[in-house]
C-alpha cells in the first residue's frame, strides 16, 4: 500500500520535480492549483502529507489550519515550500513540521524526502489496529479490570468493567497472543466511550516494549509494511541534554528518534526529540529523560571520547513517530546545546551554526 500525499501548488516545475522523487520513492501524489479544492480533499480523503507551495501565505496557512483540524489528517506531516524573505523561522511559524526552500531540485528534495517517507510509515503504521480481546489490568490509585477492543503501537481500545479515575499515568498489564511474557506498559486515557470503552495511549515505551508491540503486530497483517533504512548522521555537537547530528536526511522537528552509535566500541542506544532541523544539513536532538535516562550513557560516551582522544562517532537515527504528548524533558536547564536548541530553533542554519560553535 502505496503512501500517499496532497501537494497544493500552481508552479509547473516545482509540480514537475516533486512528482518525479516522490513517485521514486513510491509516493503517489494528489496534486491541487487551489486552496479551496486542497481543503474539500483533506476533510473526505486521508493523507500521510500534506505538501503546500507557500505563493500565497495567507492560503497555506489556512490549508495548515484544515490539515490539523481534519478527524482524519490531524496527524498528517505537513511540508511547506517557502521562498528565501518567508525562510525557515516564516515556514514553522505557519505551523508547518518540515521546510524546504525554493527553488528546489530533484537530487536535494529527493534526501529530505527520504527521512520524510520514513517518518509516514512509521506514523501510518502507528494507527494500523489489530482486533483483539484479551484480558487487561489497569493499575493507577484502584485497580480496574478490563478486556483489549483493538491495538497499535501507538495504544489500544479497552472495554473495563467499570468506569477508570481520570489519572495522570496508569499502567497496563496484558498478554499477547502467542507471546511468553506478560507486557507492562505505561499509558494514559485518550477518550472515553459509552458502555466504558475508553482509548489509551501508550506514554514513553520502552524500546523493549516498542520491540515487542511491533513484532506482534507486524505478525497479525496479511503484509508487514517494511522499515526504511536508519539514517546515517555523523555527531557533530554533544552534552549531557543533547546532540547535533549531520545528515543530508534530517527528521522534521517533533520527530521522536531512536539513536544508536555504530561504532563497535561505543555503546550508546537513548531515545530524543528532533527540535532543530536544517534541511540537507542536519538535526538537533534533545535526549528524552525515561527511566533509563541517557545521563550516565551520555557521561560514559564523553569520557570515551576525551580519554582515547577519539574522533566523533556515526549515528544510526530511526523515527518513532511525531511528538503527540509531552515527553520528559528538562523543564529548565543550563545545558547550553539544549538552551540553543530551544530558543534558536528557526534561524537560519549559518546564524545557528556559528552560535553552536561559540557556545
Amino acid at each position: 500500500m502505496n503512501l500517499k500525499s496532497l501537494l497544493l501548488s500552481s508552479d509547473e516545475k516545482t509540480i514537475r520535480i516533486l512528482r518525479r522523487v516522490l513517485g521514486d520513492l513510491e509516493i503517489e501524489v494528489d496534486h491541487c492549483a487551489q486552496s479551496e479544492t486542497a481543503i474539500r480533499k483533506i476533510t473526505r480523503e486521508r493523507f500521510e502529507a500534506v505538501i503546500i507551495d507557500c505563493a500565497d501565505l495567507q492560503e497555506a496557512g489556512q490549508v495548515l489550519q484544515g490539515v490539523k483540524a481534519s478527524p482524519v489528517n490531524k496527524r498528517a506531516l505537513s511540508v511547506v515550500l517557502v521562498e528565501a524573505p518567508v525562510g525557515l523561522r516564516g515556514g514553522f511559524e505557519m505551523g508547518a513540521h518540515f521546510v524546504l526552500h525554493k527553488p528546489i531540485s530533484g537530487e536535494r528534495s529527493k534526501a529530505s524526502f527520504r527521512a520524510v517517507r520514513a517518518l509516514m510509515k512509521q506514523e501510518r503504521r502507528g494507527q494500523l489496529r489489530v482486533t483483539v480481546q484479551v484480558p487487561v489490568m489497569c493499575i493507577g490509585s484502584h485497580t480496574y479490570h478490563g478486556k483489549t477492543l483493538d491495538l497499535c503501537e501507538g495504544g489500544m481500545a479497552v472495554q473495563f468493567k467499570d468506569r477508570v479515575a481520570h489519572e495522570g499515568s496508569l499502567v497496563f498489564l496484558l498478554e499477547l497472543p502467542g507471546e511468553k511474557h506478560r507486557l507492562e506498559i505505561q499509558g494514559q486515557l485518550a477518550w472515553e466511550g459509552s458502555s466504558r470503552q475508553a482509548g489509551v495511549r501508550f506514554q514513553n515505551p520502552s524500546l523493549q516494549q516498542r520491540a515487542i508491540l511491533r513484532k506482534w503486530l507486524n505478525s497479525q497483517l496479511p503484509e508487514p509494511e517494511q522499515d526504511d533504512p536508519p539514517v546515517e548522521c555523523q555527531l557533530s555537537e554533544l552534552s549531557p541534554g543533547g546532540c547535533y547530528l549531520r545528515t543530508v536526511s534530517p527528521f522534521p522537528r517533533g520527530t521522536r528518534v531512536v539513536l544508536t552509535a555504530t561504532e563497535p566500541d561505543v555503546d550508546f542506544q537513548t531515545k530524543g526529540i528532533v527540535r532543530v532541523t536544517h534541511p540537507e544539513y542536519g538535526m538537533g536532538v534533545e535526549f528524552v529523560q525515561t527511566e533509563g535516562t541517557p545521563s550516565d550513557q551520555v557521561g560514559r560516551l564523553i569520557q570515551t571520547l576525551r580519554s582515547k582522544e577519539k574522533k566523533l562517532p556515526k549515528f544510526q537515527v530511526e523515527p518513532e513517530g511525531l511528538e503527540t504528548a509531552p515527553a520528559t524533558l528538562r523543564p529548565e536547564t543550563d545545558d547550553s546545546l539544549v538552551t540553543l536548541f530551544r530558543s534558536e530553533s528557526t534561524a537560519p542554519v549559518e546564524a545557528f551554526v556559528q552560535q553552536m560553535q561559540q557556545r
